[in-house]
């Protein structure tokens, strides 16, 4: 077969929705070789992980080559070029189907990540919400076949779209290949250590982008209820935004500037793995996530969890992960400290959240889910 895909954030995006599209090629390209993975995008960030793809093996990159670029040929012109190059299939990764898809006699699916700026309207400025509203129906009105990333964004989908239950298909959001591949956890305790030698012995983590709906504040004031000879620093990746400014007050008015450290680099894959493999907890109460990739990350690493009760956090998390009420940070210092002072409690977690994770989230798995979708409408 012939797939095609929007790449655009593949080629642009360091994270989120960048992610989701290099691993969903990457486990496509690995357990289905004998396709080809055709992608499209406007441009490409000049960056080694990004241009990797262009000589990605059974992969081919297009570009606009007419009148049209950018974001517009992404929405208006790409059709058109979907049409000549014959795909079997045309798949969009991150919530938007070219105009005039229905029109290239080929079926298309489209992947949903949630619908966050309908629940949290606060962070998106209205003509972004307008936008994203308009391009959301149409993907989801022309779409053969709607791919949620978990049973709560397709609730989502269901409740503000009214899209019809059976034309929605749940596929997990995959997590980079490289989280099950053994080699990097392979480092002894203290090899671990000496690599990871600028961070205190002991800390909690959060990975995740630092705006107000994940909630990092709540992981700050946590730690400040917690007893004085449980308080340990939070390592905070991600990121920064406009919200960032407010935690740092937060941590400056109440004097907990030994308590949240806020890495001043970028932080590679390779650093990341020892991160979750060192720290003793892995804290992530966001208050709305269409699935929570951080969190499967962190079970797969043998980090213990503590997450949000709500939103598809529940999902990623499962039977392992202590579940907390994000708006209530005396809620979320209590899990941290069961977590702290209970090692069998701490084993079960690190245990049962690892094979749990394994069984449910291996790119085999989500790679058959997609190819079997794909099979279904071709």
């Amino acid at each position: 077969m012939n797939i095609g895909f929007d790449a655009k954030r593949l080629y642009n995006n360091f994270t989120g929705l960048g992610n989701h599209s290099r691993t969903t090629i990457d486990i496509l390209s690995d357990f289905y070789p004998d396709n080809t993975y055709t992608l499209y995008t406007p441009k490409v960030k000049p960056h080694d992980m990004m241009r990797a793809y262009l000589n990605k093996e059974h992969c081919k990159t297009v570009f606009p080559c007419n009148c049209i670029n950018g974001s517009l040929w992404r929405t208006f012109g790409l059709s058109c070029d979907i049409k000549r190059d014959k795909l079997d299939l045309f798949h969009g990764l991150s919530n938007e189907l070219p105009v005039g898809i229905e029109k290239c006699n080929i079926p298309s699916v489209v992947t949903i990540h949630d619908v966050a700026f309908k629940s949290f309207k606060n962070m998106y400025h209205w003509q972004d919400r307008q936008i994203y509203d308009l391009k959301w129906r149409h993907a989801v009105k022309h779409a053969d076949r709607i791919i949620a990333i978990s049973e709560f964004t397709k609730q989502e989908l269901m409740r503000y779209y009214n899209v019809d239950e059976n034309r929605i298909d749940i596929v997990y959001q995959p997590v980079n290949p490289s989280f099950y591949n053994e080699k990097f956890n392979s480092l002894s305790p203290e090899e671990i250590n000496n690599q990871l030698s600028a961070y205190p012995d002991d800390f909690i983590l959060y990975v995740g982008s630092i705006n107000s709906r994940k909630n990092l504040l709540g992981i700050v004031k946590a730690i400040e209820l917690l007893p004085k000879d449980l308080q340990i620093p939070v390592v905070a990746v991600g990121d920064d935004s406009s919200y960032k400014t407010q935690v740092k007050q937060y941590i400056s008015e109440h004097h907990l500037e030994h308590l949240v450290i806020f890495p001043t680099h970028r932080i590679e894959d390779n650093e990341l793995h020892l991160l979750y493999q060192k720290a003793r907890l892995f804290v992530f109460p966001s208050f709305y996530e269409g699935f929570g990739l951080p969190v499967v990350e962190a079970l797969l690493k043998g980090c213990p969890v503590v997450t949000s009760n709500t939103s598809g956090l529940v999902e990623a998390g499962g039977p392992f992960s202590l579940l907390t009420d994000p708006y209530n940070p005396e809620d979320i210092s209590s899990k941290i400290q069961m977590v702290l002072t209970d090692d069998n409690l701490r084993n079960e977690m690190i245990a049962g959240g690892k094979e749990f994770a394994m069984n449910n989230y291996h790119p085999r798995v989500l790679a058959e889910r997609l190819m079997g979708i794909y099979k279904m409408i071709i």
